[in-house]
Parts: C-alpha cells; structure tokens; sequence
C-alpha cells in the first residue's frame, strides 16, 4: 500500500512540476473528452467532444476512455468511439488512456483517504437501502436526497473495526464510502471556478457518504476522474451541465488528494424531437446512424451545433 501510494505521488509531483515550468510561459488549455465504452457515440456525445476540443490550445485535446464497469463495456464500442471521433476530424494525443489500464493510480489513491481515517467499508445492498430508508418514519418528502437520489442513510457507517474486518474476511460483498462531513472538516471551506456560473462553494455534503469504490472495482467515477485529470494535467474540464453538481465532490476529492484544481466549463445538453436529453438507447441520434444514412461529417458537426466555417 505504501509503495503504491509513493508511486501515485511521484507522478503527480511531476506533474506538478511541470506545471511550475509551464507557468514561466503562457498557460495551455488541456481539455479532456472521456467518453464509456457502453454503445455508439450520439450527437450529445459529438457536441461534447467538439466542444471540449474547441476550448483545448492545439495538441491539447485529450480523448480517455472510462472503462472501469466490466459488465457493461465492450471493446467494440471503445472501437466504434475512436472511429467516429476520428470521423467527425477530432484529433487528439496518444497513448489514450484507458482506465481499466490504471487501477493501481485509483488503488494508491483510496489507500492514501484509509489511510486518512475517512472511508469505512459499507456491505448494504441497493434493496436493503431503499428497506432502510422506508422504514426510518420520514414522510416523502422528507427524505433527504441529493444529486445522485437519496442519500444513504449511514447504516454501516457505525460498525465496530472488528465487525468491519470479519464481514469483509468472510468475502461479503461492500463498497468504500467516503465520510464526507468528516472529510469536508479536514479540508476546510473550498471553492472551484466554473466559467459559466463563477466562483461556486464546495458543499459535498448534498452527496452524503458517496461510495469511491467497490469490492472487485477500487473506484467510482467520482474518484476515477479526479485522479485521472490531475495526472493527465487537465486545466479545463468540459462536460455537460448534468455533471454540475458532480464538482462538489471532485473539489474536496482534489483538496484531500493535495491535487491541482481545474478550471470548469458545463456546456449544455442536446435534446431529442421529445426535449429529452439523448440517452444511448437513442438509435436514431447516433453518429454510427448518421454515417449510415448518408450524413457528412460536416453535417454532423452542424446537427451536434457546430458549424464549419466559411
């Protein structure tokens, strides 16, 4: 645990460094595009990664793939991305980094917040919540939910160590929680700037006790993407606005790992015929369709709101 710790520090300290060195100069934009491999890119898709390349100096566009679910990812849609990425006339730096690639940054990351005293293994399931939750005498309305639906309500957050370290000997099933109040606590008021909305106040406590990762899965999004930014040396993250309130918890992720902070950018969503955010599913609006049906790579840039100029 500790030398992987070490290692995650030495790579970030580089990172770090060179950003002092590219200090003395004029600042770069690297942008980022991190799309999962879970079906065909769409035009929400499209529009998110022209804009995040448009924001990027030249050879600052960034393309990672967010890989970390097994169940889900295939390494056809990981194929069909680069493709028609490349289709639309994005260019971006190789090697791509692909997080499954790269379980040891996350692992060394989650030993350094144990080691911090700020996770506790959390062994409900999704059903014993919701039971939890229903039985706790709240009226509807008075269920305390956040970003990401209700907030969980502590149940394994006061298991004694020995009963923590008996249950996870015996193989049962968990995640990591993060003890967000007392993890905000350590690192004091924060703040990151969106460039949209300006000088936002972390308040990570709307998450509650978000999970960082998983018995078989030693990350979350949450935790993935913090690390990742920080040693691919991202100084502007563009995504979309339903990603907005996702900062909080990156803010304080970025202040307990000693992690630069990022500049933000929440460009707007793509809507379908029905208004509707375009989801996957959404066949008729992929760019693997479009191809197909005899679009040019011009005219969807144009559907995904990006004209070409001249």
């Amino acid at each position: 645990m500790g030398l992987r710790c070490q290692n995650f520090y030495t790579a970030i300290a580089s990172l770090l460094a060179s950003r002092q060195l590219c200090s003395m100069s004029a600042p770069a934009a690297i942008t980022r595009f991190a799309p999962s491999p879970t079906g065909y890119l769409h035009l929400g898709h499209a529009h998110s990664a022209l804009f995040s390349a448009a924001q990027a100096d030249v050879g600052g566009f960034l393309l990672r793939i967010e890989d970390i679910d097994p169940g889900r990812c295939r390494p056809e849609f990981e194929a069909a991305i680069l493709d028609d990425l490349a289709w639309l006339g994005l260019e971006w730096q190789t090697p791509v980094r692909r997080q499954s690639d790269h379980m040891e940054d996350y692992r060394a990351a989650l030993a350094q917040l144990q080691n911090l005293g700020l996770l506790y293994p959390c062994f409900c399931t999704r059903k014993q919540i919701q039971h939890e939750i229903a039985h706790a005498g709240h009226a509807p309305h008075d269920i305390p939910s956040g970003p990401d639906g209700t907030l969980y309500p502590g149940t394994c957050r006061h298991l004694s160590l020995s009963e923590q370290s008996a249950r996870i000997a015996a193989g049962e099933a968990h995640a990591f929680r993060l003890k967000t109040d007392a993890a905000a606590a350590k690192a004091g008021p924060l703040t990151w700037h969106d460039r949209t909305a300006g000088e936002q106040r972390a308040t990570p406590e709307i998450f509650g006790d978000v999970v960082l990762a998983r018995k078989d899965t030693p990350t979350s999004y949450h935790l993935a993407v913090t690390v990742d930014d920080a040693i691919q040396g991202v100084t502007l993250v563009t995504r979309g606005e339903d990603l907005f309130a996702a900062s909080h918890v990156h803010r304080l992720l970025q202040a307990l790992l000693e992690l630069p902070t990022p500049d933000y950018f929440h460009h707007g969503l793509i809507a379908g015929p029905d208004g509707k955010r375009l989801a996957k599913r959404d066949q008729g609006a992929t760019i693997r369709h479009l191809r197909e049906s005899g679009k040019t790579p011009a005219q969807v840039r144009a559907l995904a709101g990006f004209e070409d100029d001249g």
